[in-house]
């Protein structure tokens, strides 16, 4: 740990820039624990570069993706610095809406990347945004409640045993959940859960003539399995539970089984954090037999706006952030377990980071095994695992898992959610082939 007498001095030398700062960088990011120690530890990037000072704004996954798309397709000019992800990049390079992120610092080593991360953030062989973690999906588990039930999670496990488990300590355990899955609507939250498990059952969203394919015996059976799945043995309200409802549920001990982004391990192995830190197993992301696994591709990135006024600088801190360099500062700070993972390889050679974190092994597999080019059992015309990477897919998808959250509660059934998603996908294709014609 830094000692607090160098953190103090730390602390009094950014204040005392900030007096004088020239310079102020608005970061819009995500509010998750990662992103959340980021903006804690940018004193000490402050301190070191005299001049620059910082406005955070920090949002819920589906708040940031509106009000980020909507300044830097307007260039407003609002955010200097965005936290984005794989869908967005190569989209946002293409129209402009980007700095080229070419020629960082020696030191910032961008070969030690990892290449599917590197590539995914790239614009024809350029990097336009710089990865501050990567991640897939795995299946995150209790190992206490298997062994008490009799279980045995294997490392490739399929989604009939995921229900099986969950059904048989659901049964033993009225306080625990026997499986987790997001419910709460959204491109980023459902229907990145939803579309990765619909691809293993050999769904896809469109066919090789861009029509979409929601009315498919594939599709209904993947959409009655989660629904069935998470009302049999998910937590109540289960629809308006994302991301960081459940990991606070599992963190809390309340859930048996929880298949979700491979960022969550150090949340929940940390027992400053969790209840659960020392009966907690990993196991890659279930499948139906079909030679696709449940898991994706993302990279919660920094891109510069290239409206900024402030390139230089916000170059600056992009390349800190994401640095071996940073990683350090974290792992002195917080401990190897929390150090950003996903994004470099020399990461998953660093023999602290390995005995720190029992889940990197399968975090790097889930990564490497998450195929961009190539997400479904039948061939499609586009990229991207749990979201198709062209620009109307937010639109259609919010709609889609709108309607998929309203089955889960019952509201509709599973039939009529993906008899509305497949008019409402139809209307939005329809429109964006006119539109190309045009």
């Amino acid at each position: 740990m830094l000692s607090q007498t160098f953190r103090t001095v730390i602390v009094a030398l950014a204040l005392a820039n900030a007096a004088s700062a020239q310079t102020e960088l608005t970061i819009a990011t995500v509010s998750n624990p990662d992103m959340e120690r980021m903006q804690r530890l940018s004193d000490i990037f402050a301190a070191q570069n005299p001049g620059i000072e910082f406005n955070w704004v920090t949002l819920d996954e589906n708040t940031l993706r509106q009000q980020v798309t909507t300044d830097i397709a307007t260039g407003s000019g609002r955010f200097d610095i965005v936290t984005i992800g794989t869908y967005e990049v190569p989209i946002w390079a293409e129209r402009g809406w980007l700095s080229a992120l070419d020629g960082m610092p020696a030191e910032y080593d961008v070969d030690d990347l990892l290449p599917s991360i590197r590539n995914s953030l790239s614009y024809e062989g350029t990097l336009f945004a710089a990865p501050f973690y990567g991640e897939s999906a795995f299946t995150m588990y209790r190992t206490d409640l298997f062994e008490a039930a009799g279980l045995e999670m294997p490392d490739e496990p399929t989604w009939d045993f995921i229900r099986t488990a969950a059904s048989t300590i659901s049964k033993a355990n009225s306080d625990v959940s026997g499986i987790c899955l997001r419910g709460k609507p959204g491109w980023g939250e459902n229907v990145a859960l939803i579309t990765t498990m619909a691809n293993s059952y050999g769904a896809r969203w469109l066919d090789e003539d861009w029509q979409p394919q929601f009315d498919t015996e594939s599709w209904a059976s993947a959409v009655n399995d989660y629904v069935s799945l998470v009302r049999d043995f998910g937590p109540p309200d289960a629809a308006q539970h994302g991301y960081t409802d459940l990991l606070a549920l599992f963190q809390s001990g309340q859930c048996a089984i929880w298949i979700d982004a491979t960022v969550a391990a150090s949340s929940i192995t940390d027992p400053e954090t969790s209840d659960v830190a020392d009966r907690v197993g990993f196991a890659l992301a279930p499948d139906r037999g079909l030679g696709k696994r449940a898991n994706w591709l993302w990279a919660w990135s920094l891109g510069i706006s290239s409206g900024s006024e402030h390139q230089e600088e916000a170059r600056r801190f992009v390349a800190w952030a994401t640095s071996q360099a940073y990683t350090e500062i974290v792992a002195e700070e917080e401990g190897w377990l929390n150090a950003p993972p996903g994004t470099r390889a020399s990461l998953y050679r660093n023999p602290d980071y390995l005995a720190a974190a029992p889940f990197a092994d399968m975090v790097l597999a889930s990564i490497n095994a998450a195929d961009p080019a190539n997400p479904t059992v039948d061939v499609v015309p586009y990229t991207g695992i749990q979201y198709v990477a062209i620009p109307e897919f937010p639109s259609m998808a919010t709609a889609v898992g709108s309607q998929i959250a309203k089955a889960l509660s019952g509201d509709i059934s599973t039939g009529e959610a993906l008899e509305n998603a497949q008019w409402v996908s139809d209307k939005v294709m329809e429109r964006a082939r006119f539109l190309r014609a045009d």
